[in-house]
């Protein structure tokens, strides 16, 4: 649906986090009303239905996406089932019935439990600042195939990962640099660079606000079940610490980081180092 230049410049204006709920809105009550070009006066009308209706809306989450369904060349793991498994957990946890016994008055979006999907290490859809991002990751390696030395790979590494060593003819990456985006393995024409550990990686406890603050990533790729595992944990933890509907990230501390680590490793059984890093 066309929009006219005065209500794009002003849907801009509204917040990030529930802009993309209220366009919707707006798209759908100008098709309504028979329209075919949203105008200012559009924006405007829905906008103030909307807020006075904001409780309406809740529903307890939210689960966003980078736009890499739409065509996005950098996937470097898809999340679409991911995505669709998460949700379904995110129903059976009732967190909208959890806010309600919890919140005092009435509830708003920044009450919403907030998870986000990035396939790609770019992290379009800004993973480092939700309660949870989820990031698709793509781990290389070196097969048996002979190197080239065409410098394709080392061309598309943004993070001067990779570099080749003309006296063994073969390339190396720095894995300490790799983001895990996968770009060389796309673009290694002999097959030298292959593609190896694939999975999701995570991150904790972001926000944005008055005291805004980024994510701390757990070490490690982990594969879809894992993440159910690992967002399963953190729900429960949100659940037992959020006495009056405090978000995720408000409640979880830079010194949770390493006991909530421990906890993910004895939740999954699997190994975790205990290093931290902030995104």
């Amino acid at each position: 649906m066309k929009w006219a230049v005065e209500a794009e410049t002003a849907i801009k204006k509204v917040p990030f986090f529930v802009r993309k709920r209220v366009r919707a809105r707006v798209e759908k009550e100008a098709m309504q009303a028979g329209k075919k070009v949203v105008t200012l006066a559009d924006v405007q009308a829905t906008q103030a239905r909307y807020l006075t209706s904001m409780s309406s809306e809740i529903k307890g989450y939210q689960v966003d996406a980078c736009f890499g369904p739409g065509g996005c060349p950098n996937r470097a793991n898809p999340g679409d089932r991911l995505m669709q498994k998460i949700e379904a957990l995110l129903i059976a946890e009732d967190l909208l019935g959890f806010l309600k016994q919890h919140v005092q008055g009435d509830l708003k979006f920044h009450h919403e439990f907030r998870i986000t999907f990035a396939d790609c290490p770019n992290g379009c859809s800004q993973p480092q600042i939700k309660d949870i991002g989820i990031l698709g990751a793509c781990l290389p390696k070196i097969s048996a195939s002979p190197c080239t030395l065409c410098e394709a790979c080392v061309d598309a590494c943004a993070e001067g990962a990779i570099r080749l060593d003309s006296r063994e003819e073969m390339p190396a990456i720095d894995f300490e640099k790799c983001l895990k985006c996968g770009q060389c393995v796309q673009v290694c024409p002999s097959g030298t660079i292959a593609e190896g550990e694939k999975g999701y990686r995570v991150q904790l406890g972001g926000k944005l606000g008055r005291h805004p603050k980024l994510a701390w990533e757990l070490p490690g790729i982990f594969t879809e079940d894992e993440v159910l595992g690992i967002v399963k944990y953190c729900l429960d933890f949100y659940k037992k610490n959020s006495q009056q509907g405090e978000r995720f990230a408000e409640i979880f501390q830079h010194g949770d980081f390493e006991q909530l680590s421990a906890g993910v490793q004895n939740y999954l059984n699997r190994p975790l180092r205990s290093s931290r890093k902030e995104r």
